[in-house]
């Protein structure tokens, strides 16, 4: 059972976010109601990924009509390079979003790629030597030392906490519910890039006590040199969605409404 609940939080932590349980009133803020109209494209996309298991039942065509309307509204409307680190800017991100897609953000079609306008990681500092970069080819999971989990049938929560600097992710897995969480930086060469150093790691099982295994960041952080382990870049982002990519190469769309996305 340990080494099971071990799995699931290194699933998770590949999620590129991260999860933390302390304080959760406080951490899971309700986001402040708007009136402003949604953008056509977001709608559009909303209903493209409908109906996908969050990425996993979707086709070929559908991945790419998705990426398709995810880069158009990413060159359309490209965030701040201050947002995350201007505070009145970062109003925007701060609190809870819910994640209702993923999948990579590069389909191979035999020796063609999906678009000429796709998304292309920029290189910097927080590479290889301590985070992982290998494209993660999951649709609809997560995944975690190679291993993909499926996620299709629960839909994962990140909140950010801007006052704080840290970043959370909440998924509820087969054993019980895992949230882990850490601090993050800007990146000082990718201003929209949220380099995240984890810190805590909990698992509410089921049926038992609350496991407490924060220590395996030790660890990692013993053997990699630091304890920044993924990254995050908001692509897009609006009063209703946002949009981000992964250190793994994975695009991530987010609502803040659960239920925004028809299951």
């Amino acid at each position: 059972m340990m080494w099971k609940a071990v799995l699931v939080v290194f699933t998770a932590i590949d999620h590129a976010s991260a999860f933390n349980l302390p304080d959760l009133a406080n951490i899971f803020r309700p986001p402040a109601p708007t009136t402003r109209k949604p953008n056509n494209d977001e709608i559009i996309l909303l209903q493209a990924i409908s109906n996908t298991g969050n990425g996993k039942d979707a086709d070929i065509e559908t991945q790419a009509r998705v990426l398709s309307i995810a880069r158009r509204l990413e060159t359309s409307l490209t965030p701040s390079s201050t947002l995350l680190s201007n505070p009145e800017e970062a109003k925007i991100l701060d609190g809870d979003w819910f994640l209702q897609y993923t999948a990579p953000s590069e389909i191979d079609f035999g020796d063609e790629v999906s678009s000429d306008d796709k998304w292309v990681a920029a290189e910097a500092p927080e590479g290889e030597s301590t985070i992982t970069t290998r494209q993660f080819k999951g649709a609809g999971s997560i995944s975690g030392g190679g291993i993909p989990v499926d996620a299709s049938s629960s839909v994962a929560l990140q909140a950010f906490d801007i006052e704080k600097s840290r970043v959370t992710n909440e998924i509820q897995a087969g054993i019980g519910l895992v949230t882990v969480g850490g601090t993050y930086r800007q990146s000082t060469t990718v201003p929209l890039r949220a380099i995240v150093a984890f810190d805590t790691a909990r698992i509410a099982l089921n049926i038992g006590p609350t496991l407490d295994i924060s220590f395996l960041f030790d660890i990692r952080a013993a053997i990699k040199g630091s304890k920044e382990a993924g990254w995050v870049e908001t692509t897009y982002i609006s009063n209703d969605m946002r949009i981000g990519r992964g250190n793994k190469g994975s695009l991530f769309i987010l609502t803040r409404d659960r239920d925004a996305v028809k299951a």
